[in-house]
């Protein structure tokens, strides 16, 4: 940090020197390591094996086997199911569970659209629970609040890099006989007390797009213990409707087959990727820590909780800033610390208040499905039905992308010395409105 004069520079915002004067390196994880890898597999010639037919190939080649191998062993599951985004798997885990037509699954609104899309897919009704304040996952009371004779899952996102309340989850599905699907594209390696985040749902999945931890590009990962789910995910997965009969299969209900396969290339690279997801999250970590520790005596900025029995793997470092009393909005202090060279953002989701629910229209122009004889109730997505969600996003919620960069100590130290700079002259922000 520097002098505390530093800080008493003009802001950038009105025309001073920025505090970061040079774009932060974009985060990368791939490296020769990768390369090898799929130059290998192209060497081979073998850039996929999968087959859409009952053989031996239907589990597809090589690398896609030794890479579900890999990675069962990682987050100590019974099987790991390689998908081509974690959007498919999503899809593929709703339909696995045996969703019908009409039936409700409740999910946050804090999270990325394709959550609560994968419902719709299979004409399911999404109902948007509430969030905890403190963390952005689902609160368990809410959930309580919103279940009904027709709900039949609870899709959980493990927003931001922590997991969810999963004891408490799992139990309210118990007692009512609910199957849970985590969504866990932003903590892979997180933990949950003695578990892997993601594995103590009936299925979990995360995500192996490009600006996650570790990536292949694109790409995801279901887990599960559960045979039956994990044989209904490898038939949505790859073209199940034409293997159900040779295969003998008898339940072949919401086997629609798709081509949610991940390529050898891919799969290759994930292996070595998968090694050096410890590192990632322990340096992201200690990273994140850093930055704690120098912004948390801030007036106003509340700093990111980390529950008891879990950790925090930091896809987004989620901050909320009230200065509401001075009359300073968080749009005007997001908007000074940018200027700084500072990429914070102000929002995040409230998926929600999409004109998709608030037109009620995801097939054709009639209301499909929230159509009479499909869904049995009326089914609210107005602004307020989610208030904590909601006021998080207008009012309090700043978060940086942990995700976004390669950071090194000194530049941490940097974002620090511009939250301070602006905090210094909030006076002078104050008067500028």
């Amino acid at each position: 940090m520097n002098k505390a004069t530093d800080n008493n520079r003009q802001l950038a915002i009105f025309g001073g020197e920025k505090t970061i004067k040079k774009d932060f390196a974009s985060y990368r994880s791939i490296g020769d390591e990768e390369e090898k890898a799929a130059i290998e597999v192209i060497k081979s010639g073998v850039l996929s094996k999968f087959l859409g037919c009952w053989h031996d190939d239907f589990y597809g080649g090589p690398k896609v086997r030794e890479f579900e191998k890999c990675a069962a062993e990682f987050f100590k599951v019974k099987y790991a199911i390689t998908v081509n985004s974690l959007t498919s798997g999503l899809i593929a885990a709703v339909g696995a569970i045996g969703i019908e037509p009409g039936d409700e699954v409740i999910v946050t609104p804090w999270t990325m659209s394709a959550t609560a899309t994968a419902i719709l897919h299979w004409n399911g009704i999404p109902v948007f629970a509430d969030i905890d304040r403190d963390t952005y996952n689902l609160c368990p009371s809410s959930i309580q609040d919103r279940i009904s004779h027709k709900t039949k899952a609870i899709i959980v996102a493990d927003i931001f890099g922590q997991s969810a309340d999963m004891d408490e989850i799992m139990s309210i599905a118990h007692k009512h006989n609910l199957k849970v699907i985590s969504d866990t594209a932003q903590a892979p390696g997180a933990k949950y007390k003695s578990n892997h985040a993601g594995t103590c749902a009936d299925i979990g999945g995360y995500s192996l797009n490009y600006h996650k931890h570790i990536h292949t590009g694109e790409g995801g990962i279901l887990v599960t213990n559960d045979d039956n789910l994990a044989e209904k995910l490898y038939l949505i997965r790859n073209h199940g409707e034409v293997v159900v009969g040779d295969k003998g299969t008898k339940d072949i209900s919401n086997i629609l087959g798709y081509n949610f396969r991940l390529g050898e290339i891919e799969c290759a690279m994930g292996i070595t990727q998968l090694k050096k997801l410890n590192g990632i999250i322990k340096t992201r970590i200690q990273l994140a820590e850093q930055l704690k520790k120098g912004l948390e005596k801030l007036e106003g900025l509340t700093m990111p909780l980390v529950k008891a029995n879990r950790d925090h793997v930091y896809y987004v470092f989620p901050m909320q800033v009230d200065l509401n009393h001075r009359g300073i909005s968080k749009e005007k202090i997001c908007k000074a610390l940018n200027t700084e060279g500072v990429g914070v953002s102000a929002h995040y989701q409230n998926i929600h208040l999409l004109p998709l629910y608030q037109q009620k229209i995801a097939y054709g122009k009639k209301g499909f499905p929230w159509v009479k004889g499909i869904c049995e109730r009326e089914i609210s997505y107005a602004k307020g039905i989610c208030p904590i969600a909601e006021s998080l996003n207008d009012k309090y919620y700043l978060g940086f992308p942990m995700c976004a960069y390669d950071l090194k100590q000194n530049e941490v130290n940097l974002i620090i010395e511009a939250f301070h700079k602006v905090w210094h002259n909030l006076d002078k922000l104050q008067e500028s409105i």
